[in-house]
Parts: C-alpha cells; sequence; structure tokens
C-alpha cells in the first residue's frame, strides 16, 4: 500500500495525461452524505468484502475514510486480496477539506 496526500491526489486528479484514480470512500452514508470527495464511490468499510468483485483490481484505488485509518485497514485488506494498486489517503476527507477544498464541510 502506498500513502497520498490531499495534495498529491489533488494533482493527480487534475492531471489528464495519467488515468485518473478510482476513489472508494469507506466511511458511512451518514458521513459520506455530509461530505464527499467529488466522484468518490460509497462502499462503507464493513461491505468492502461483499463488494470486492465490483471493483478492479487493475485499478489505482485510492481508499479514503475520515482520518485516513479506516482507509488504511481497507487498502491492506485490498492489498491482501490481490490489488495491487492501493494508496491510503493520508489524513483522509478532514485533510481533504483543509488543504484542497477548504468550503467543504468538516466533522
Amino acid at each position: 500500500m502506498q500513502q497520498i496526500d490531499a495534495h498529491e491526489l489533488q494533482q493527480w486528479i487534475q492531471d489528464a495525461s495519467r488515468v485518473s484514480p478510482f476513489l472508494l470512500d469507506v466511511r458511512e452514508p451518514w458521513e459520506y452524505e455530509y461530505c464527499h470527495i467529488a466522484n468518490s464511490r460509497l462502499v462503507p468499510m464493513q461491505s468492502v468484502p461483499g463488494k470486492l468483485d465490483t471493483l478492479d483490481k487493475n485499478a489505482h484505488i485510492v481508499v479514503i475514510c475520515h482520518h485516513g485509518v479506516r482507509s488504511m485497514q481497507v487498502a491492506r485488506y485490498l492489498e491482501h486480496a490481490g490489488f495491487e494498486q492501493v494508496y491510503n489517503l493520508q489524513g483522509g476527507v478532514d485533510s481533504w477539506a483543509q488543504v484542497v477544498d477548504t468550503g467543504m464541510r468538516t466533522y
């Protein structure tokens, strides 16, 4: 698993020469509804094992949560399941809101 910070992720998303990462948000639905990074897909942490077959093992997957703890656990799980390009968003959406999208609601 690789670590990526909010600024690096923003640069990646904006770089048209790179394939966009798959943004996997593993928070709970109420958290996602409150705030989320655009184009992220919600799959709550507890649902990930049952959704593995819906994820592309060849994709670059950035796992997102509130502060980066749950996402790190899910990223490790994905690696053990055979996913090779897995990234953990350090600091989660909280960091994203502080560094990239300062208008994003926080909790």
